[in-house]
């Protein structure tokens, strides 16, 4: 297991350019089950669970090239089927959450997918009910083996299409029932669809590689079924959690930070959400630029209530950003209230930045009161274990902004989600040493 070392107090200043999409990444990678021929994908990261992933696929037969930093061909011409019953597949998809991202494609092309119950971020109940009701409205066949925790999909005659209104606007659920209704026989309509720019992606890929999808980037699609799929060239935008990452680090402990390449157009409401708070944020071309050393002062609603930051299905705030502004406004002018909807156990990690002198009230498991120190009392070293890549990150953000030498244990889930993280701060002028 590896640690973190940090010695805080260090200003970063320089550029850095985020790396591609993890959940993007997630979603493309596995949507290339869905034709025997060669899909280029390109800016895909090279994190622990994107690596994770690949190396499964690669496991049930699919061909895999890299050919340089972040551009990989995928084929998955000589798929062995078999292979997904065996205990060593079923055993490593309980771990990693992006697997179930592979049954809607199974299940389309091939007729059947199998799965134990996904891995993933310790951060309360992650239901799949969405995933299999939309599947099962497309035609499979649904079975849960409670004792194993194996669910298994059918669908030997083939999938039809179907209308549907989703019960929530699961992201992965989305994924997943696209994916399946590319290649299943007439049209399928998805009402209250996630539309992340993520989806947007997945979807834009998915007609270049010959599927017919209409209504990309609102939340109802329209899918015309094709009967094969051919191969095609996909770029991944950068990753939208890492940019909104690096502008807390920007305010937090930055002395000028320029964040490269962007993609300020599929940001949505992320630069405001920090510009809430007080933080100055300049957009150049496609670049962020944080000024350094801010005095940020939170902002009130119009009429002078409490501001209240929550987390929502896109256009909404991201949920995997709650983390990073909360440890943003410990530091701000002002309080403000942090409120968690879509997970129950996001807000757990809050206790450890009380230890380093944060003043935070946790109401419940999805709320919190924060009441910014204004730069006055900085944070102090701890020794602290992050739970789950967001709350790992928050973590570190605040270890690099605290007085002393902090300690961070299991950041392997860090590296679940940041690419070479402790490099590319060290060249900014952070000092994080990695342990074993």
């Amino acid at each position: 297991m590896s640690s973190f070392i940090i010695e805080g107090g260090h200003r970063l200043k320089g550029e850095i350019t985020p790396q591609g999409a993890k959940n993007e990444a997630l979603q493309v990678i596995c949507a290339t089950l869905l034709t025997s021929d060669e899909v280029r994908l390109h800016n895909v990261p090279d994190i622990v669970d994107v690596n994770n992933l690949i190396c499964l696929l690669q496991d049930i037969g699919v061909k895999v090239v890299r050919h340089g930093k972040g551009e990989i061909t995928f084929q998955a011409d000589d798929i062995n089927l078999d292979y997904l019953r065996s205990e060593e597949y079923l055993e490593r998809c309980s771990t990693l959450r992006g697997s179930v991202l592979a049954i809607g494609p199974l299940v389309a092309r091939f007729g059947n997918a199998v799965i134990s119950k996904p891995g993933g971020d310790k951060i309360g109940r992650r239901r799949m009910d969405t995933h299999f009701l939309g599947l099962q409205r497309l035609g499979a066949s649904f079975e849960f083996d409670a004792g194993k925790d194996i669910f298994e999909l059918n669908a030997p005659t083939g999938l039809k299409g179907a209308y549907m209104l989703l019960d929530e606007a699961s992201v992965t659920g989305t994924a997943n029932i696209v994916m399946a209704a590319v290649m299943a026989e007439g049209t399928t309509t998805i009402y209250n669809a996630a539309c992340e720019p993520y989806i947007q992606q997945l979807c834009h890929l998915l007609n270049r590689m010959g599927a017919n999808i209409s209504g990309i980037a609102s939340n109802r699609l329209t899918i015309v079924g094709v009967k094969t799929l051919h191969g095609a060239s996909h770029r991944l935008l950068p990753d939208m959690i890492e940019v909104g990452s690096f502008i807390g680090m920007g305010a937090m402990c930055g002395d000028g930070l320029t964040i490269k390449q962007v993609s300020i157009p599929d940001l949505g409401i992320i630069p405001d959400a920090f510009r809430r708070l007080g933080v100055k944020i300049e957009e150049c071309g496609d670049d962020l630029y944080i000024p350094g050393r801010q005095t940020y002062r939170i902002d009130t609603f119009i009429d002078g209530s409490f501001m209240t930051l929550s987390d929502a299905p896109w256009p909404g705030l991201t949920p995997d950003l709650l983390s990073i502004l909360l440890v943003v406004a410990t530091q701000a002018q002002g309080s403000v209230l942090i409120h968690q909807k879509m997970f129950e156990s996001r807000l757990f990690f809050v206790d450890k930045l009380i230890e380093m002198g944060a003043q935070i009230i946790l109401c419940d498991p999805h709320r919190a009161v924060v009441v910014g120190h204004n730069h006055e009392m900085p944070l102090h070293a701890r020794r602290m274990v992050s739970p789950d890549i967001r709350a790992g990150i928050a973590m570190l953000i605040a270890a690099m902004s605290a007085e002393g030498t902090s300690r961070i244990d299991n950041v392997g889930q860090i590296d679940r989600g940041y690419q070479c993280i402790e490099q590319r701060l060290n060249a900014l002028g952070a000092h994080i040493r990695r342990i074993e």
